[in-house]
């Protein structure tokens, strides 16, 4: 494996691992949860930020208790670990309202620092983005946003370097299309698993665009992966589980509409101040929770012709059924076979439909 894949691989693997040390006087560790999070203000208040992941293998039993079992397994395991201390110390959790899992875990987190103080759990606070096309919604993101951003400098005692940190996201953001079109080749240089790596490497933004760089400029020398290609949407995959399945059985993942993968939004943001970062997260992405299902499968139809593939594959988890309510759509609008796995355990996949001979029928 060349050196700038090995090290993305390498940082990918520690993701949601423990985080000791500190980035320097009065910089907090903060774990955040939902892909509506405005990561910019956390690189800008100078913030040791990652994202906080599930674990298919751990016990998921008190985040059970407090969630309840209808709730996306992946909120259930996040509480969990949580509360088992799996992250290390961290300062404060913020997470935003991109879907209703990700609300209940904040009002859990809340709740629990209020009624069990002896947890010691760390400070939460919520950053509701809100996506109607409404002008009254950009003015509610906008004064949201702005609360987060005071919040940060209260936390840190210092002000943002909004601009900066908006100008290092836009050129990760650039980087990651350009590693994008690595999977989308004909055959495609990187795997689904692969690019999972490189997106979510567990790296301050600075670090992530330096082995980007060395990842493009080794591109020529690497692999190439052969199989049928298939574009993945559905649920969010927080760890590799379901896309080592896949991939094992001959495909190759090229593209995906999860906040985990390739953004669904790669523009950048149009300026360096809050109400170019409120407009972005305004508008940034038909996701499963918050889009119409003709507008899911618009987007799909041409992720699908893009990145060239030959299977549509919707999977969602038990506890996360929105994403199966868009397939039929999705799959009049792809015009390649479909198949649907619905209700799937979190981090497996039940891969029978896959595997039968002529997946239009399924």
């Amino acid at each position: 494996m060349l050196a700038a894949l090995a090290a993305l691989e390498e940082a990918y693997a520690r993701r949601g691992a423990p985080f000791e040390g500190r980035t320097g006087a009065g910089a907090p560790v903060v774990g955040y949860v939902g892909a509506d999070m405005p990561v910019e203000l956390l690189t800008a208040a100078g913030a040791r930020a990652f994202r906080l992941t599930g674990d298919p293998e751990s016990d998921s039993a008190l985040g059970d208790r407090y969630l309840g079992r209808g709730v996306d397994p992946v909120a259930r395991s996040v509480l969990a670990r949580l509360l088992a201390g799996a992250f290390g110390d961290l300062d404060r959790v913020v997470v935003s309202r991109d879907c209703e899992a990700s609300l209940r875990l904040f009002y859990a987190l809340r709740e629990l620092s209020r009624v069990e103080p002896g947890r010691r759990l760390p400070e939460v606070y919520l950053v509701d983005i809100l996506h109607l096309p409404h002008r009254t919604t950009a003015l509610y993101n906008r004064r949201r946003i702005g609360e987060f951003a005071a919040r940060l400098e209260a936390w840190t005692g210092r002000p943002l370097d909004l601009a900066g940190a908006v100008a290092a996201h836009n050129e990760r953001r650039r980087l990651l299309a350009a590693a994008a079109e690595l999977r989308r080749a004909v055959p495609a240089r990187l795997t689904g698993r692969q690019f999972l790596a490189v997106a979510g490497a567990a790296l301050p933004v600075e670090e992530h665009i330096a082995l980007l760089e060395r990842l493009l400029a080794e591109a020529g020398r690497l692999a190439e992966h052969a199989g049928r290609r298939v574009f993945l949407s559905g649920s969010d995959h927080d760890t590799p589980h379901v896309y080592e399945a896949i991939e094992s059985e001959g495909h190759v993942i090229v593209g995906e509409d999860h906040s985990f993968g390739e953004p669904l939004r790669a523009e950048p943001v149009g300026g360096g101040g809050l109400d170019a970062l409120a407009e972005h997260y305004h508008h940034s992405g038909p996701t499963a929770h918050r889009a119409t299902a003709a507008e899911r499968a618009a987007h799909v139809a041409t992720a699908v012709r893009r990145c060239r593939a030959e299977l549509l594959l919707a999977y969602s988890r038990a506890g996360d059924e929105a994403p199966a309510w868009d397939f039929p759509a999705q799959r009049a609008a792809a015009g390649i076979p479909a198949v649907s796995l619905e209700r799937q355990e979190y981090g497996r996949s039940d891969l029978t439909a896959l595997r039968k001979d002529d997946p239009c029928a399924v």
